[in-house]
């Protein structure tokens, strides 16, 4: 069900609302959502056996990653999101092209709000990642972004960031357009390790 306890509680993360280190608290969650214990219960074991929470003493709280599972992440995102472009060159329909088109044209309007931006900006991969016409890769790519959700900044905030990362979204837009499968796997590929050194030099500037 969309509205279950376990996909309110995922939206949650996924929006922000509840951040790496975030306590969750089982009385709280019920009173927030109106559910039950029970179901808020349940929903919190099945975060923590799929490693979006962890233990805190007693406690469960949101997970956060460190750098060699932010560098394991990107490595495996790098790759599948490349071949989402590629098979969306391949198989994405004039609407869906048109889609991504206007997408990038909309985000112009948000290049100074990184927040807005990063929302955005998950609303085009995630359309990528359909017009790849591929239920499997759309299913592995979907628990690679709720693992990015473990991010408690977007590199989007680093300066010049936005439209720097607007242009690359032109790029694989075009390849894709243009059914160019390998330009599309390469712009994709290359947008996404753009993004990770981005987020490691500010990791480093903030530690």
């Amino acid at each position: 069900m969309p509205r279950d306890a376990y996909e309110l509680i995922l939206k949650a993360i996924d929006d922000g609302e509840y951040r790496p280190g975030d306590r969750l608290v089982e009385s709280d969650l019920a009173d927030r959502f109106g559910v039950s214990r029970t179901p808020i219960r349940e929903a919190l074991q099945r975060l923590e056996t799929q490693s979006l929470l962890s233990r805190d003493g007693r406690s469960l709280i949101v997970a956060s990653l460190d750098h060699n599972q932010l560098s394991e992440l990107y490595v495996v995102r790098s790759e599948l999101e490349g071949l989402a472009a590629r098979l969306a060159a391949k198989h994405a329909t004039d609407e869906e092209v048109r889609l991504l088109q206007d997408m990038v044209a909309e985000d112009r309007a948000l290049v100074d709000d990184p927040e807005a931006l990063s929302r955005s900006n998950r609303r085009f991969h995630k359309q990528i990642h359909l017009a790849s016409h591929n239920r499997f890769l759309v299913r592995q790519l979907d628990l690679v972004h709720r693992s990015m959700a473990l991010i408690a900044t977007t590199s989007l905030a680093a300066e010049g960031r936005g439209p720097a990362a607007l242009a690359e979204h032109e790029a694989i837009v075009a390849a894709i357009a243009e059914k160019d499968e390998a330009a599309a796997y390469r712009a994709l590929r290359d947008h996404i390790s753009i993004a990770f050194t981005t987020r490691l030099r500010q990791e480093q500037e903030s530690g």
